[in-house]
């Protein structure tokens, strides 16, 4: 009597599927690599370019990042773990429902694990990682082990069938004790997986056709319903991620165009220290070089959205501030240039000195959560 293992590796020898999504997995974290993420741990603002699920970015319009957070991994260890256990259960999973109906269960419990995900973090988590998509194969190998134990060597169905539900109920018992992990995409993966088992579960010998239709409308519904649900209860994003993007931008371009005026300023000063040059002429070098630059600044700031929300929100305000401190400066040095006023000069001088003093910018720091 032919195995499971056999059986089905005779119906499908090959496991295409499967061996993409591994490679695939593979390549993607390699590229990660190569752009700067680190070999055991990756940044926030890595996993974020690279498309993790995180609320305000993905209920921004980046409603593809459900999809590609399921390709993504936060370190060797994590990608390890879920590549040996797609490998492990794809090869199973691919063979009993087939090349097409596999991928279908593979994207659909991926999807399905990640929305719940953005439900239950309340968007404020930044995620990724194949698990979702593989806890769905773990539940639709579930389906079909039970549908066709009568056909099973009653050793080999308690093998298989057992051993798949102690590592689904190990490893969801360690979501839930265990901080950082994504148990929500655990979870919503699984039971995607076992609906879609049922619904794309061939018909067993000597099945009604009806009580086929009966069961597979039914796990249709329940999963519909599911998804609606969850689609209802998504909460409002905490802000627009692309109004951060636009943000740190002008945050970027600020500080390069800061050191310009900066080296431009002490230029003309120096220049004045030498002579040669009438106060009325460094006076118009002042307003050209400095007071007109940090003004557009100014205005360029001020039109950024003013959410308090916004990561940034702190950053631009005190950028806002310091321009125009400087735009003043720049301003009163050159009315004391023309008027001849010396303590105003001297004023001005003191006022441009003040540094800038900014606090670390960096990407948002809600919980990473691997799975």
């Amino acid at each position: 009597m032919l195995s499971l293992h056999d059986l089905l590796h005779r119906q499908v020898p090959r496991v295409p599927v499967t061996k993409l999504l591994v490679s695939t997995n593979l390549l993607i974290f390699v590229a990660m690599l190569a752009s700067g993420a680190g070999l055991w741990h990756s940044s926030n603002g890595v996993q974020l370019a690279w498309g993790a699920n995180f609320g305000p970015a993905t209920q921004d319009g980046e409603w593809w990042r459900l999809g590609t957070a399921m390709f993504l991994h936060f370190g060797l260890v994590h990608l390890t773990l879920n590549l040996w256990a797609l490998w492990d259960a794809g090869q199973l999973v691919e063979r009993m429902y087939g090349h097409a109906r596999f991928t279908a269960l593979y994207f659909a419990s991926g999807l399905a694990g990640n929305l719940l995900s953005l439900v239950a973090h309340k968007g404020l988590a930044i995620s990724g990682g194949a698990s979702g998509a593989i806890f769905g194969l773990y539940g639709a190998l579930l389906v079909f082990l039970w549908r066709e134990r009568g056909r099973l060597h009653p050793h080999e169905f308690r093998w298989f069938f057992w051993g798949a539900t102690a590592f689904a109920i190990v490893s969801l018992g360690l979501g839930l004790a265990i901080t950082g992990i994504d148990n929500a995409a655990h979870i919503g993966g699984f039971v995607t997986g076992l609906l879609g088992g049922i619904v794309f579960a061939n018909p067993r010998m000597n099945e009604k056709p009806s009580h086929v239709f009966s069961s597979r409308l039914s796990a249709i519904s329940i999963l519909a319903l599911a998804v609606f649900m969850l689609i209802v209860r998504i909460p409002p994003p905490a802000y627009k991620w692309s109004e951060e993007v636009l943000a740190r931008k002008e945050i970027g371009n600020f500080l390069r165009d800061d050191r310009a005026i900066t080296q431009a300023w002490q230029h003309i000063l120096d220049e004045a220290r030498r002579g040669g040059i009438s106060f009325d002429e460094l006076a118009g070098q002042i307003d050209t070089a400095v007071g007109n630059p940090y003004e557009e600044s100014f205005e360029q700031l001020s039109e950024l959205p003013p959410d308090p929300a916004l990561p940034s929100a702190a950053t631009v305000e005190m950028l806002r501030d310091y321009a125009e401190r400087r735009r003043d400066a720049s301003r009163a040095l050159a009315e004391g240039l023309r008027t001849h006023n010396p303590a105003q000069i001297r004023h001005a001088l003191e006022m441009a000195r003040e540094p800038l003093q900014l606090p670390k910018l960096s990407p948002p720091t809600p919980s990473a959560l691997p799975r």
